[in-house]
């Protein structure tokens, strides 16, 4: 039976710095009524992604921001409660991006079938999601990664980082991937099999670069941003070639880091061995989803990607499952709520 509400988590405040319990709202009004042409759905999962701070605002991104009083955004798991849409159902369970809150309304045009028969409806938000979704397009779309050559990933026990050291392997690349701690580290070789793995955390850590990195950087697959890569922009090769895919040390960052300033040093490595650095950002490249789909489900499908998820039960647990990304506490595996 419908709940006779929806609850709704909403930006209450632009954080300082980082993000705060304080910074959302607990809200409650009526549920959406579908009209004609469209589907009401009750959210069921609930993705929670590093990206969602930058929706906040008032960080390093220049992503658009959402408003105060708006709902938290973020992809799905939903199923269909009422229909008045001729492609839906009552009981289809969808994939949506309608973020934190019980129920929501669709014409359709942003949401997807899923068959609970083909994978486990979590994938949705995982591998067979926009984590996915990100790492494939960095690795595929980017940059043409030639076989044969070392590839680092920061951020490599992470959701994304994982599955793009993953792919990276199936390129037949020397994979290497950072993490910080000696438990993560461990999966990266011992469960992932990847070629090494360097502990940021460790005291050791430059003299663990060198080690991993005998042959320089051919590629570069980066999630992390800052202190950790000025010690590995040194082991860049000539002609290598880097893709930035987040910066989630720099999220909250409010005003340029102190110290060393190392972009002289970066132009001059870009300069001289011929670096060729490139972004993306999935909200402008998600006509690319279904190719991805096609590239990636059977992968999943056969056991040839390993993901890892984590899950926290309870609606009012979303926002401290945010803030668990940033503070230090959080295992690598992909975060997913499941509603009351």
């Amino acid at each position: 039976m419908a709940k006779p509400f929806n609850r709704q988590f909403t930006l209450a405040a632009r954080p300082q710095g980082l993000a705060r319990l304080s910074d959302f709202r607990l809200i409650a009004g009526a549920l959406p009524a579908p009209r004609e042409g469209e589907v009401l759905f009750r959210n069921t999962l609930f993705s929670i992604d590093p990206y969602q701070r930058n929706l906040m605002g008032n960080g390093s991104s220049e992503w658009p921001t959402l408003n105060i009083g708006d709902p938290m955004g973020g992809p799905t798991v939903a199923v269909v409660e009422a229909s008045r849409h001729p492609d839906f159902e009552p009981g289809d369970t969808v994939q949506t991006w309608s973020g934190w809150q019980d129920y929501a309304v669709s014409n359709g045009s942003d949401i997807r079938k899923l068959d609970p028969a083909g994978a486990p409806l979590s994938t949705a938000l995982g591998p067979l999601g926009l984590t996915g979704f990100t790492a494939w397009y960095g690795m595929t779309k980017v940059h043409d990664f030639k076989p044969g050559g070392s590839l680092i990933v920061t951020g490599a026990a992470g959701s994304v980082g994982s599955m793009a050291a993953q792919l990276g392997k199936l390129r037949g690349m020397r994979v290497v991937g950072v993490a910080g701690g000696p438990t993560k580290v461990a999966m990266l070789k011992e469960e992932l099999g990847l070629d090494a793995a360097i502990d940021y955390k460790a005291s050791d850590f430059k003299e663990q670069v060198g080690q991993a990195l005998p042959d320089g950087i051919d590629a570069f697959f980066e999630n992390v941003g800052g202190p950790i890569f000025p010690v590995l922009m040194e082991h860049f090769n000539t002609d290598a070639k880097m893709v930035v895919c987040g910066t989630i040390a720099d999220y909250s960052d409010t005003e340029l880091p102190q110290g060393t300033n190392y972009l002289p040093r970066l132009i001059t490595l870009i300069h001289y061995r011929f670096v060729s650095i490139k972004a993306f950002a999935t909200p402008y490249v998600i006509d690319a989803f279904p190719e991805f789909l096609a590239a990636v489900a059977p992968l999943v499908a056969a056991g040839k990607l390993r993901y890892y998820e984590e899950f926290v039960d309870g609606f009012e647990k979303l926002p401290a499952t945010l803030l668990s990304l940033f503070d230090g506490t959080h295992s690598g595996r992909k975060l997913i709520v499941r509603n009351d």
